[in-house]
C-alpha cells in the first residue's frame, strides 16, 4: 500500500515528465514553463516582479530562478533590468517573443491538466475544488522547525 507522501511524489514526477514531453516541441522544460507562465500571470496582474518575488510565487529556489532568468534572457524570452530604487534587485519582464512562446505553452499545459483532472470531474468539478483545497492546506503546513 502506498503512503500519501509516495503518491504525491509519484504524481509530481508523472506531471513533470508529461509537461516536459508536451512542451518539448516548443523547446521548453517544465521549469522554464513555470517561470514564463508565472511571469505572464504576474504581468497580467500589473506587476513587474523581482527574481525573488517570482521565486516566492513559483516555489522555485531563488538561485534556480536566477539561472533560469539568465538562460531565458539569452534566448530572448525575458528581459532582466536592475530596479531603479534598489540596484540589488533584478526585475523581470517577458519580451514580445516570450509572449509568443508562453501563450501556446499555457494552452498546451491547460489541455494536459484537463486530461489529468477528468477523473475528478474536470477543472471546475467539486472533487477538483476539494483536492485543490487539500493540497493548498498541505503546502501551507510548515515542515521545518517543528
Amino acid at each position: 500500500m502506498s503512503t500519501p507522501g509516495h503518491l504525491v511524489w509519484r504524481l509530481s514526477l508523472k506531471w513533470r515528465v508529461a509537461v516536459d514531453r508536451a512542451l518539448a516541441p516548443l523547446d521548453l522544460t517544465h521549469a522554464q514553463y513555470v517561470f514564463l507562465s508565472s511571469l505572464a500571470g504576474l504581468e497580467r496582474a500589473g506587476t513587474t516582479p523581482s527574481q525573488r518575488e517570482l521565486a516566492d510565487h513559483t516555489g522555485l529556489e531563488p538561485l534556480y530562478v536566477s539561472k533560469l532568468a539568465r538562460t531565458l534572457d539569452a534566448d530572448g524570452l525575458v528581459e532582466r533590468a536592475r530596479d531603479t530604487t534598489d540596484t540589488r534587485t533584478v526585475r523581470l519582464r517577458l519580451t514580445a517573443r516570450g509572449h509568443e512562446v508562453v501563450e501556446p505553452a499555457i494552452a498546451t499545459v491547460a489541455e494536459l491538466l484537463d486530461r489529468l483532472l477528468a477523473p475528478l470531474g474536470g477543472r471546475r468539478g467539486e472533487r477538483t475544488a476539494a483536492l485543490t483545497r487539500d493540497l493548498t492546506l498541505l503546502l501551507d503546513t510548515p515542515l521545518e522547525g517543528t
